[in-house]
């Protein structure tokens, strides 16, 4: 059984980042809608939510793993140095953003925008700091990573689509982004660093609920019944809210999600018609990597069907990963020099088979998705962590 512990103006966030700075110097078409309505939200599958309480910090870290990933790093551990060195490249390549957007413009097919590209960026960037002021306790850190969420959660209003783009693409870019925010803000409401928590506002907090709840009603619930990576990347996204929301219905039909489409999108065999459907090698790997995030985000919470579902059937999927990785698919699209997605490092944590062993040692330290549509540093956070 599962156990799973205004008005202010954008302009206060922006000032208080702007302050930092000087401080520191330094897919398709549209289809019909699969997902509960905002109003049925918090009412579908409450009979079903055996939940009291969820574990917080939990958003794939624990107050266990990121103290021991932090000592490691501290202590000269050069296995979980040079994962940690991944998050701060990240920081040391992506400026402190000076402006935020009302509205955020995006696009299908790999069309972007400043918004759109500057909001992937944000969500990476606040959790590489969070994990940042995790490991050294300074608060500095900590400071940066919380103006990021004030800054948007104060300004966002709704999303924009580009002409001739799918209308519902903004259901698939909040589902990308807010489990990022979220990963953030878990760390910065409930980890203690050093003894000491980070400082972020009653107030600020519940600005920032009032815009993951925005964006969950408004784009994640419409996300299309297109049975591929949208679905996954869906559910995940609630299974996210519902944990920092505490909102068991919320978690509860992101899981919902995730349960019913793993056999759609990973066949019996491991067979995944997504990579040769798109024929590239990275929109099955969205799948996977939500699919493997939400099953870790179970298991915080003492559950680990999803990763045990239907004879492990997302490892199975990882298998036939490494078969594209192999040329063994008869589509080959993929190849060793590929993009490895970071959910691949959280899967091997807990399967520990061969073909995750040899994907994560393609490009060990995994870092980031060059796409910046999932959170990465999994090799720092995941890697041999026993503390999860």
């Amino acid at each position: 059984m599962r156990k799973i512990g205004k008005n202010l103006f954008a302009g206060i966030a922006l000032l208080a980042l702007s302050t930092l700075l000087l401080k520191c110097k330094k897919q398709d078409e549209s289809a019909q809608v699969q997902s509960p309505s905002a109003q049925e939200e918090t009412t579908v599958n409450m009979a079903a939510a055996a939940i009291t309480t969820f574990v917080h910090p939990s958003i794939l870290n624990t107050q266990a793993s990121l103290d021991q990933v932090g000592a490691e790093v501290n202590g000269g551990d050069p296995v979980r140095l040079a994962a940690y060195n991944k998050v701060l490249d990240y920081i040391n390549q992506n400026a402190l953003p000076t402006k935020f957007f009302a509205t955020v413009t995006v696009g299908s097919n790999g069309a972007t925008t400043e918004s759109k590209s500057q909001i992937r960026k944000d969500a990476i960037l606040a959790y590489a700091l969070a994990l940042r002021w995790a490991k050294t306790g300074t608060m500095t850190y900590a400071q940066q990573a919380i103006a990021i969420l004030n800054g948007w959660s104060y300004t966002f209003k709704n999303y924009a689509v580009l002409s001739g783009s799918n209308a519902l693409q903004p259901s698939l870019e909040a589902s990308w982004t807010t489990p990022s925010f979220v990963a953030a803000a878990e760390i910065l409401r409930y980890y203690k660093a050093f003894g000491k928590a980070s400082g972020w506002s009653d107030a600020d907090i519940n600005q920032f609920k009032a815009y993951i709840d925005l964006v969950k009603n408004s784009y994640i619930v419409n996300t299309p019944a297109y049975n591929n990576n949208w679905n996954a990347s869906a559910g995940y996204a609630r299974m996210c809210i519902g944990i920092f929301l505490d909102n068991a219905s919320v978690y509860q039909n992101g899981y919902n999600i995730i349960q019913a489409h793993l056999p759609i999108i990973i066949k019996a065999d491991g067979t995944i018609p997504e990579y040769c459907d798109r024929n590239d090698c990275v929109h099955y790997q969205y799948s996977l990597t939500a699919f493997a995030y939400a099953a870790e985000l179970a298991r915080i919470q003492g559950d680990n069907s999803l990763f045990t579902y239907n004879s492990n059937l997302l490892s199975k999927g990882y298998d036939y990963m490494r078969k594209a990785y192999n040329r063994e698919t008869g589509c080959n699209t993929c190849s060793t020099s590929s993009p490895v997605f970071p959910g691949t490092e959280v899967a091997y944590n807990y399967y520990k088979t061969a073909n995750l062993k040899s994907l994560r040692e393609l490009q060990d330290p995994l870092g980031w998705p060059n796409d910046r549509t999932f959170l990465g540093f999994t090799s720092y956070t995941h890697f041999n962590v026993a503390g999860l």
